[in-house]
């Protein structure tokens, strides 16, 4: 089993999690190297035998906003037109407890060889997107970004405004960034020092699928970090940003679409991308 199959928990032996891969193909560039967007597609996260409370998921059917921005950005590129090729990525699956559901303590494999941990299942979304990200190496992208609501505790430090943005090295962050600046979409650089991946050690993996509470939306990239086989490298973690609680002049209430104007933008700028 691959992280991605156990993520979604093996309910039924004939269900199996989704995966969706578009790409774009400039004419007269299609031998370029590409840019790979992969999204996170949680359908619906209960947080797995890991429950969350019924108040935590009542928002849940937002989870697969990130994959959602992917699809939209990947609906543009070929009326937009980008001169590199572009590839758009997600696993889908759904996060529910049941006999079958994959338990704290289990160990996991992910499709790079990296064995997992499993600490708290309602740390899933990660496993999908590590493989996501591996995937997206292997159709040989130059460029990775991944969008995701990925962590509460990015909520708790940026509220609903703002965009966390992580990932190495700093020139393609901040590549990312200026575009995201243009687009509308606010994001505000968190740091990936080595130090925090030490939270993230475990006695009988490679890694754990979290290192505790503290500075969490910053070792949830240090995880997904593990699966970018040293790339340039960008994730967007739109928790607090992909649903918009109230209606303002410019964005009505309900799924707010960030992150689909960057990704869209991005190919434009691959001649200024860091090598």
């Amino acid at each position: 089993m691959t992280a991605l199959e156990d993520a979604n928990l093996r309910r039924y032996y004939d269900q199996r999690a989704a995966e969706y891969e578009q790409i774009y193909l400039p004419r007269g560039r299609a031998s370029a190297k590409p840019v790979a967007l992969v999204g996170k597609a949680i359908t619906f996260d209960s947080g797995g035998l890991s429950l969350k409370t019924a108040q935590g998921m009542e928002d849940m059917k937002t989870d697969m906003a990130g994959a959602a921005a992917v699809i939209a950005a990947m609906s543009l590129v070929p009326e937009i037109a980008p001169p590199f090729p572009v590839h758009g990525l997600f696993g889908a699956c759904e996060n529910l407890p049941s006999g079958s559901a994959y338990k704290p303590g289990d160990v996991l494999v992910g499709r790079n060889g990296v064995s997992v941990e499993v600490l708290n299942t309602d740390a899933e979304g990660r496993l999908v997107l590590g493989d996501g990200l591996w995937y997206a190496r292997q159709l040989g992208a130059t460029h990775l970004v991944d969008i995701a609501t990925l962590t509460g505790a990015c909520v708790v430090a940026l509220g609903k405004i703002t965009s966390g943005i992580f990932g190495t090295p700093d020139a393609w962050v901040e590549q990312v960034r200026g575009v995201a600046d243009r687009a509308g979409d606010r994001v505000w650089p968190m740091p990936l020092f080595d130090e925090y991946r030490d939270q993230l050690t475990s006695d009988i993996a490679d890694i754990m699928n979290t290192g505790g509470r503290a500075a969490s939306s910053i070792t949830a990239a240090m995880f997904l970090k593990e699966f970018t086989g040293g790339l340039p490298w960008v994730h967007l973690d739109v928790a607090g940003t992909a649903w918009a609680d109230e209606a303002k002049p410019y964005l009505p209430k309900g799924p707010s679409g960030v992150g689909v104007r960057t990704l869209a933008e991005l190919p434009f700028t691959a001649e200024n991308w860091p090598r």
